[in-house]
């Protein structure tokens, strides 16, 4: 799936210059606009993920295309590629939305570290996703799996608060159908750069069934160890039982809090280790054959002030999807 670049600049060199410094190996088509008002066009027509932006235009500038975006709401993750490099003008960018100021010249160096530091090419393809499954299921539909998965993630949340002693930050769920390929580039968009070790517990009741799927980034083990008030030499075998424990912790919690709320008991299997310390792209390879079509429920938890992060992701087989439309609708009626 190709992400889609708009570069906006009125000097057709600085376009192409800033064009051929991209990453090679990154999979994107580009477009380009030559001023503001061209930009705002070009955004509402096409859709871009990413926008790199000049500052100095004619007809609008750099700084009234970020208010526009603003004010209308545009979804585009914006980065400022200017020669103007007072400290003010940085200020002012990134407090209009901008996620980052490069300065020109820009070299390929500095441009794909820009890129790497902000997760651009992940965040362009889970929102590529999100945006193209977005009709896939009804509004209404959504907003309920949602405020379900609101309250069971708020419960396993609050379990894994209170044994590490830490506040938890617990984001808005993605909900969406997904088919299988499609469910390989969102797991491996969770963090395609960073060595992965992964959980998978599979569940079933009244005719719902489907797989937990607990992906922590191995950078977080230390910090979990420590919360956990572990200070023995971190080793695999204590690694497994630490991804044990959260996973036991979460995976549980939340399968008990949607089983509650949609008055459907679920059985939890033994969880399987789907890989240790790999990249998400050879753990999604190596399991292929476990998941096809799916409903798929992304929950991103973080813990402040500690760099731990872990993902859930509760995938839901074909064949559940009437039985839980039946189930949620129920809960809309009057």
């Amino acid at each position: 799936m190709s992400t889609l670049v708009l570069i906006c600049d009125d000097s057709k060199l600085a376009r192409r210059q800033l064009a051929r410094s991209l990453p090679e190996d990154w999979d994107i088509k580009v477009e380009f606009a030559e001023h503001g008002l061209d930009c705002i066009e070009k955004i509402k027509q096409c859709s871009p993920e990413i926008l790199f932006l000049d500052l100095n235009m004619p007809h609008m500038d750099g700084y009234g295309v970020l208010q526009e975006i603003q004010s209308q709401d545009l979804n585009v993750l914006t980065v400022v590629v200017s020669g103007d490099i007072q400290p003010n003008a940085h200020q002012r960018v990134i407090e209009l939305g901008a996620i980052d100021f490069i300065r020109k010249p820009c070299d390929a160096a500095k441009l794909a570290e820009i890129i790497e530091h902000h997760g651009i090419r992940d965040r362009a393809i889970r929102e590529s996703l999100v945006h193209k499954l977005g009709e896939q299921l009804d509004p209404e539909i959504r907003d309920i799996y949602q405020e379900l998965t609101n309250v069971a993630m708020g419960q396993a949340g609050d379990l894994l608060a209170r044994l590490l002693n830490v506040f938890v930050e617990l984001p808005i769920p993605n909900v969406n159908v997904l088919e299988v390929s499609e469910l390989h580039m969102a797991l491996q968009a969770i963090d395609a750069s960073a060595s992965t070790s992964g959980v998978c517990q599979g569940f079933i009741g009244g005719g719902v069934s489907g797989e937990a799927l607990l992906l922590l980034n191995d950078s977080s083990f230390k910090e979990v160890a420590s919360l956990m008030n572990y200070h023995g030499e971190l080793n695999e075998k204590v690694e497994l039982e630490l991804l044990m424990d959260i996973s036991n912790i979460l995976i549980g919690s939340i399968l008990t809090g949607l089983s509650r709320q949609l008055d459907m008991p679920f059985s939890q299997g033994h969880p399987v280790v789907l890989g240790q310390h790999c990249d998400v792209s050879e753990l999604v390879k190596a399991n292929k054959s476990r998941w096809q079509r799916t409903l798929a429920i992304e929950i991103s938890y973080g813990i402040e002030n500690h760099n731990i992060n872990c993902d859930l992701m509760l995938l839901f087989t074909e064949d559940s999807l009437k039985t839980l439309k039946y189930k949620v609708e129920y809960l809309l009626e009057d």
